[in-house]
């Protein structure tokens, strides 16, 4: 499968020399990086990024820096435990990305570390975990997806990619119940009917969830944007494909793994300015005094393959908008 992009600013190719003022910073000490997140995520692009762009900031894992990694192996039930495992550490910081359930997990292993931290399932403001993006106060703060405003813009595109639609599933979780919500209304004021099949929490039961869409005869699946998937990225697509479902997603990946198209931020560049504001934290930056930042790199991505299979002829309005086209 071959993928075509356009430029995307903000994404820098190859790895940086370290500067040499980065370096005179951090001669001398060696700093310690508590990382956690509901799954196994280190080797994913966007993990690979955070890392490297750390490096060319002059934090180097295993010359002054060692993170220790954590994961409650897509368990929720196991989040309060292994976050006690992390706060036996002595960390300078914090970092994760995905559910609230992983910044919680985090803010329980410490009362005193300041976090850095990725929000792709949640609205951070809207939950209280942040007064505000200018002002995050507390000890936590990060990058936002914007998932108040973000699944609306995704169901409007799924409508304009198939017009004749009138059905949608909705594959949810009990971590994406504020996107639900957000689409239900989108649904209402677009004219299209929603079938919300909620998996609550995992292990999920996907097939029975591909069986209950079907009784339902929808048009369409529209997968809400959850850390909690990712273990089934591939699947989720293949069993789509299988039961002949157009399906949009809230990230590219899951377009490259068979999804047909997805809307949203780019993973590496969040992860990417996630590392430079740890960066900042580690040369001595106060969390309250680095403001909740929103993603300034955002991709449309269209699966020409799965659309080709579905017999699905993409409109040009959303082809000549899209910055990745899988071929």
């Amino acid at each position: 499968m071959q993928t075509r992009k356009r430029q995307l600013l903000g994404l820098a190719a190859g790895t940086l020399a370290i500067p040499r003022w980065a370096q005179a910073q951090t001669a001398g000490r060696h700093y310690r990086i508590g990382w956690f997140n509901i799954s196994d995520t280190a080797k994913e692009p966007y993990a690979v990024a955070f890392v490297q762009r750390l490096a060319e900031l002059g934090f180097v894992v295993g010359r002054n820096l060692t993170i220790e990694r954590r994961h409650a192996n897509n368990v929720l039930e196991r989040v309060p435990a292994v976050a006690a495992e992390l706060g036996k550490l002595k960390c300078d910081a914090y970092f994760g990305g995905g559910s609230e359930a992983t910044l919680t997990g985090l803010t329980q292993a410490n009362p005193h570390t300041p976090i850095i931290f990725i929000a792709v399932d949640f609205d951070p403001v809207a939950t209280g975990d942040v007064a505000s993006l200018a002002r995050p106060g507390g000890r936590v703060t990060g990058v936002t997806a914007i998932q108040s405003e973000l699944p609306a813009k995704r169901l409007e595109m799924l409508k304009e990619m198939l017009p004749s639609i009138t059905r949608v599933a909705v594959l949810a979780n009990e971590q994406t119940a504020a996107q639900v919500a957000l689409v239900q209304g989108t649904a209402r004021r677009i004219g299209l009917a929603l079938q919300v099949v909620d998996l609550k929490r995992p292990p999920f039961d996907f097939p029975a969830a591909f069986a209950e869409i079907a009784r339902g005869k929808a048009d369409a699946l529209f997968v809400t944007g959850s850390g909690l998937w990712v273990p089934s990225r591939r699947l989720i697509p293949e069993l789509a494909l299988k039961a002949r479902l157009p399906t949009m997603f809230h990230q590219a990946q899951w377009t490259e793994a068979g999804g047909l198209i997805s809307y949203g931020f780019n993973f590496v560049s969040m992860w990417r300015r996630g590392a430079e504001m740890v960066a900042s934290l580690l040369r001595g930056t106060k969390p309250e005094n680095i403001p909740m930042e929103q993603p300034t790199v955002f991709e449309l991505a269209i699966n020409m393959k799965t659309a080709k299979a579905l017999g699905i002829k993409v409109p040009k309005t959303l082809l000549v908008r899209a910055e990745r086209i899988i071929e």
